[in-house]
């Protein structure tokens, strides 16, 4: 029984055969067997920078948000700011408790906590450094996520807040009490040489109102809690203090800075905008888009540019295949002059001559992306290892805000990686293969 008809345009059996053996041909056979692995290298290695440096840059965002949105409010309520007798801006929430009420009441808030602020100057032994103090309550900091499970931390946070004894140095004297306990991020911790259970000094310039002027405020708190939220210009300024405590330090009693709150779709925190300032009356908010937006502008700018560069190298790749089809087109032009002479069609030799470059991109972009995938799964022990041959410092977390380089694999950039990859091969593919379909059989064998 007769087969059916080949539809017009489709690949055929003995086409996929030819393409096999010209590929295989060794290059004393009249193949190109070197210009084919050269080829299927280049798209390999493109294909693979491509996907790990999506994987970070994914990463990157992942990471950046993930702290901002782990350590950070989502959202800030302020006051609006009135000027006071002594001609200074005042931004100060007398109403902080029924504004924290009013708000958790927006559909999709989760919390919202009244907090104190302030910058002061840290000191431990001769050891000083500039620190944000944030004045919360202990059940809301427990509420933080990076903060309550931290990449690391060294004491309990359920010590946060509760009064610490100062031993006397007199023998038989009793314990005197010294104070709420704080705690600090791993950078101020390493910048003073601190560790849990030292008593550091927070001095603030805006200190006790005397007759005679304000005068520096200097206290003194015992460490009970090290965290490392896993971005430097957090760990390296963050230290909490009790609310109350807060207040009487800066000279804020019975207000409050600002009411933070947490939402529960943060990616989505302009659709809490609207609801939140009708909730809370005559207020402002700041939204965590506000203070990080011209971070997330500036990664997504170097996103494009990177994938456009990473794209042309791709591009430059895939053009190996057009110089190797060619060098097989003048290598096989016997051999096009005969199968024309016997029957083949234009058609069935472009489609041969396409399924041999094809089949270049096809496998260099499968094994482009298993390294890809693989770059990105193991990038840990691949990064310590280049740290380790660069002799470390490879990795500035003062520069870069989070303390270990991060990869996020995505099917969506493997792919467009994909995508691209095969797009470039298969159109780049058709010139040289309708050079050869256009070849004419009689000058092909003129000289055989």
């Amino acid at each position: 029984m007769a087969s059916p008809p080949r539809p017009p345009g489709a690949f055929a059996g003995f086409e996929f055969l030819i393409a096999w053996r010209y590929l295989r041909a060794r290059r004393t056979d009249g193949g190109v067997s070197a210009m084919t692995w050269i080829s299927f290298i280049g798209i390999a290695l493109a294909v693979m920078a491509l996907i790990a440096t999506l994987s970070v840059r994914a990463g990157f965002r992942h990471e950046f948000v993930g702290t901002i949105l782990g350590a950070n409010p989502h959202v800030a309520v302020y006051d609006i700011a009135e000027m006071t007798d002594a001609g200074q801006l005042e931004r100060s929430l007398e109403d902080y408790d029924a504004v924290a009420e009013a708000v958790r009441g927006v559909d999709g808030v989760t919390h919202a906590a009244a907090v104190v602020r302030g910058q002061v100057l840290s000191s431990y032994r001769g050891r000083n450094s500039a620190v944000e103090v944030i004045g919360i309550a202990p059940e809301d900091l427990a509420l933080i996520p990076l903060v309550a499970e931290p990449e690391y931390r060294q004491g309990l946070l359920s010590n946060f807040g509760e009064e610490t004894q100062i031993t006397p140095e007199v023998e038989g004297a009793l314990p005197m009490p010294g104070g709420p306990g704080i705690a600090i991020g791993s950078g101020v911790a390493r910048e003073l040489g601190a560790n849990v259970g030292d008593r550091i000094r927070l001095i603030s310039p805006d200190g006790a109102r005397t007759p005679f002027g304000t005068s520096p405020r200097v206290s003194t708190y015992e460490v009970v809690y090290i965290f490392q939220v896993g971005r430097w210009d957090i760990d390296r300024t963050r230290v909490y203090l009790p609310f109350e405590e807060a207040q009487t330090y800066f000279n804020r009693d019975g207000v409050a800075d600002e009411v933070q709150v947490t939402v529960a779709e943060p990616e989505q925190i302009s659709q809490y905008v609207l609801p939140l300032l009708q909730a809370g009356g005559d207020i402002q908010i700041w939204t965590w888009e506000d203070s990080s937006g011209a971070f997330l502008r500036a990664l997504q700018m170097e996103d494009n540019i990177m994938f456009i560069i990473l794209s042309i190298l791709v591009l430059i790749a895939t053009m190996n295949i057009v110089s190797g089809l060619i060098m097989l087109v003048k290598n096989k032009s016997r051999d096009i002059g005969i199968l024309r002479t016997i029957g083949l069609s234009e058609g069935s030799i472009l489609r041969v001559f396409f399924i041999c470059g094809s089949a270049i991109g096809v496998a260099g972009t499968i094994a482009g992306v298993a390294l890809g995938c693989a770059f990105a799964i193991w990038i840990d022990p691949i990064f310590s290892f280049v740290n380790y041959v660069a002799g470390g410092g490879v990795w500035d977390p003062s520069v870069r805000m989070i303390s270990a380089l991060p990869a996020r694999l995505e099917g969506g950039d493997v792919l467009t990686a994909m995508a691209l990859s095969l797009g470039l091969s298969f159109v780049v593919t058709i010139f040289p293969a309708r050079r050869a379909a256009r070849m004419n059989p009689v000058e092909a064998l003129r000289y055989e």
